[in-house]
Parts: C-alpha cells; structure tokens; sequence
C-alpha cells in the first residue's frame, strides 16, 4: 500500500466526480484541513452530528485536545457512527491528537476513549509539551521530497500491528502509519501550505469509494 491507495477500476480519462470528505468539527484544527482539502479538488464538509457522515468518502479526524475529542464522540454518539462509517468501507485520517483517538492503545490511559480503528500504540506528548514544538522534514514512502512537518504536543507511535504499515519516518521513528482503511500522522500536515498529504488523502478516499461501489454492485447482482 502506497501513502495514494490507486483506484481500482477507474478508467484513465475519464472525470471523476470530487472525493466527499468529512473533517470533524467539535474542537480543533478543522478549518485549516477544510481550506486544504478545497485546494485539491475535494468537497469538504463540516462534521459535527452522526447524520453529517451520509454520503461522505472519507473522515479527517483533526489535531486538538485528545482527551476532549474522545469525550465529545461519546457525547454526540460520533464514536459509533464513525466506527460503523469505517466498518462499511470509509476512509479515516487522524492527524495528532487524531491519531490517537484512531489508536487501539493509549499508553498509560486505558480508560481514555478512543476509536480503536488502527492496530497501533501511541504515547500521548511523546514529542515534549507545547513549548518543545518543532519543524522537521520526514522521509515519506514514495515521495521524491521530504515533508515539512509541524510537530505540537504529538504523540509518539511506540508500537505498529500486523497490517499497519509505516509510511513516513523521523529520527528512525515512525510518524505516519496506516492500514487499508485508517491513515495516522503525528503532526499537523494541515498547517505547513503543502496539500500533498491531502492530495494523497484524496486519491485514498476517491480508491475507497470505487470499492465500496464495486461491492455494492457484486452484492446485487448475487441477491
């Protein structure tokens, strides 16, 4: 799996209708990802209820305060929704405090909620607090350039599952992980005026879309 999952069943030449991609809207960065997901082509739509999820390709789940994001899915029953949104073939990208809300482990906070989408082991400010934030380039799988990453408060991924895979590094340590399904950045590629990762994130989304469709006519087509 490259960082731009290809899309199967596209044909070259032909236009495709823009990629419909959510960005959560309940605290946090999620206004930069919307202006970025605008730059590249995308329909970007304002999350804040389970019913904003129809009809979307694919979910960004932005940097912010971790623990208030997980309490805040809890609240508007988005934890659920988003679960099942996953479940039914949509794509998922966390950035920061995103990434943790999509992990399966939180170091040291069993308790704290999350979604528990990608097989991956985050420790939360493994980067150092607010005053230790940093730029650095990251190698990315792929790329011919480096990547200027903003890194605030972010977690460090201290752990990768059987069908995660690394897609950027920094210091030998990874910082962009995904699977099939859920993508996860430790900085805020949101911030930084290069929309590569968005673009990538767009070409994800629009893969996943062809897939689901392609499934969906398999299924008619047996009933």
């Amino acid at each position: 799996m490259s960082v731009a999952a290809r899309c199967p069943g596209e044909v070259r030449g032909v236009r495709r209708a823009p990629a419909s991609i959510g960005v959560l809207a309940l605290q946090g960065a999620f206004r930069e990802h919307r202006l970025a997901l605008e730059r590249v082509g995308a329909h970007a739509t304002e999350v804040r209820r389970p019913a904003h999820l129809e009809g979307l390709d694919g979910l960004i789940i932005p940097g912010g305060e971790s623990t208030t994001i997980g309490k805040l899915l809890q609240a508007y029953g988005l934890d659920e929704a988003i679960q099942g949104f996953a479940a039914s073939g949509g794509a998922l990208w966390g950035t920061c405090a995103g990434a943790i809300a999509v992990a399966s482990v939180i170091e040291g906070q069993p308790q704290q909620p999350r979604l528990g989408l990608l097989e991956v082991r985050v420790a939360r400010n493994g980067y150092g607090r607010q005053v230790a934030s940093f730029e650095a380039d990251v190698r990315v799988e792929g790329w011919d350039a480096p990547f200027r990453a903003v890194f605030i408060r972010a977690p460090r991924i201290t752990g990768v599952g059987a069908g995660v895979r690394v897609l950027a590094v920094y210091d030998d340590q990874p910082v962009a992980v995904g699977d099939e399904a859920t993508l996860a950045t430790v900085f805020h590629p949101e911030l930084t005026g290069d929309d590569r990762w968005h673009q990538a994130f767009v070409e994800r989304c629009l893969g996943t879309r062809a897939a689901r469709r392609a499934n969906a006519s398999a299924e008619t087509r047996t009933a």
